[in-house]
């Protein structure tokens, strides 16, 4: 008798039980909740409000869309320098005045507009003229900036234990070593567990394992040596229960100005999350003898809109501009789970985290260190998507063309993550963004060319 090998994974309309759906949602939340708190801090808004536009932006997205997007949304690093140079935030953590959220508010709102009119168009548009104007070589490229230009990031949240309670210039060095060890304990052990666990509940969460192994190394290690990795104090002195401080947008055309043009330098970001999502699911699909084709490549359009309602939604109630999260598709490509319901309990979740402060403060209390073990493996696999997509589409690398659009793009987004922007004739602008829009450039002028070559030899 033959043993047939069950598949472990959910496709987006397939249903954990709940329990399960606890845990999955629980595992998104986790991935996502460093970054989103992150750019509300970076850019003055309010942390509480920010984290439940997430969800609420998220609950939204999937609504609008059908169900048939399985994508978080989370707040957008390529907005920061935009909103800041409205909101002008004077000290890292605290809220920038009402008024100028407000504002910012304003410019958030009109670029989810953009978005939505791009969404209508590309509806308008076959897929076969989108991939001329977003080939794989722009989208593939882009994806793969996105988990790179975040690799700073992980490293530094694991091995700098700066601002961690009980350090000082004494004991630096051992706090160092002792956060070297809890991220790599946490990076390894989710590796493993996501490697060679593959059946039942604990294949599908090897994030939420490998977080709760590190988090308890840090916490042991801790009391040992009167460090403390694990605090608990974020949030201890607020009530139990508080509403998240919810701002309305003021009109403002120096705002609108300066955020809404953002909108259409991310759309290659939003495309390369959705050409990462169809690869995986329907080869997901076709692993589990699922003859249905999950046609998500194809709905950039709906997309577009989604994610532009999104950021309306967001900005209205006082939240950052936002996009499909990366973090989040890495981890359903690592445990292969893109149920749509487990998204839509994250996003249910993460808005009543928002309004309790112990949930919040626990969420809070999770180590840098095992923050950035975790980044270390979900920004590499964001970066290694990249390198699918221009697999599955038999990208030639020989081709002199496809060379110096992937290479000036590369180049671009990772020299200016690395810069913190793009200096360009005395503007900053955003790394990732520049480079994405500088590739689709280069390809419509080869695209240009090849076309007059054509019209030429035809009259010839």
């Amino acid at each position: 008798m033959i043993e047939t090998k069950k598949i472990i994974g959910y496709l987006p309309d397939e249903k954990p039980s709940f329990l399960k759906l606890l845990l999955f949602a629980l595992q998104q939340i986790i991935v996502m909740f460093p970054a989103t708190v992150l750019v509300a801090i970076l850019t003055g808004f309010h942390v509480s409000t920010t984290i439940f536009a997430s969800g609420l932006a998220t609950l939204c997205f999937i609504l609008i869309t059908g169900k048939k997007i399985p994508l978080y949304y989370g707040s957008s690093f390529s907005y920061i320098t935009a909103i800041c140079a409205i909101t002008i935030p004077s000290e890292y953590g605290i809220p920038a005045p009402d008024a100028l959220i407000s504002q910012a508010q304003f410019g958030i709102v009109l670029s989810g507009l953009i978005s939505i009119a791009v969404g209508l168009l590309v509806r308008k548009i076959s897929m076969e003229r989108i991939e001329k104007i977003l080939p794989p070589t722009v989208t593939g490229s882009v994806a793969l900036i996105i988990g790179l230009s975040l690799a700073g990031t992980a490293l530094k949240n694991m091995v700098d234990p700066e601002g961690v309670l009980g350090v000082t210039e004494d004991n630096f060095n051992l706090a160092q070593n002792l956060s070297i060890a809890i991220g790599l304990v946490t990076l390894l052990s989710t590796i493993f567990f996501s490697v060679y666990v593959k059946k039942g509940t604990l294949g599908q969460i090897p994030i939420l394992l490998g977080l709760l192994l590190g988090y308890g190394l840090a916490y042991f290690v801790g009391k040992e040596y009167g460090i403390g990795f694990v605090d608990f104090s974020l949030g201890a002195n607020e009530p139990f229960f508080k509403l998240p401080h919810f701002t309305l947008p003021k009109p403002s055309w120096e705002a609108a100005l300066a955020i809404m043009p953002i909108a259409i330098a991310t759309i290659p970001e939003s495309t390369a999350h959705l050409y990462q999502l169809d690869l995986y699911v329907n080869k997901l699909a076709d692993e589990k003898g699922v003859s249905k084709k999950y046609g998500i490549a194809g709905k950039l359009g709906l997309n577009l809109i989604g994610d532009g309602l999104g950021d309306m939604i967001s900005g209205a109630i006082g939240g950052p501009a936002g996009t499909n999260y990366g973090e989040n598709i890495s981890t359903m490509a690592i445990t292969k789970n893109y149920s749509i319901h487990v998204l839509m309990a994250a996003a249910i979740i993460t808005m009543l985290l928002s309004f309790f402060t112990p949930l919040s403060a626990a969420v809070y209390s999770i180590p840098n260190a095992v923050i950035g073990g975790l980044s270390v493996y979900l920004f590499g696999v964001i970066g290694a998507q990249g390198i699918s997509i221009m697999l599955d589409k038999k990208v030639n690398l020989f081709d002199a063309k496809n060379l110096s659009v992937i290479a000036t793009i590369l180049i671009i987004g990772l020299g200016g993550s690395f810069l913190g922007s793009v200096p360009f004739f005395g503007i900053d602008l955003p790394p990732i963004a520049t480079a994405a829009i500088f590739g689709i450039f280069l390809n419509a002028v080869y695209e240009l060319i090849d076309f007059f070559a054509r019209m030429l030899k035809k009259e010839a």
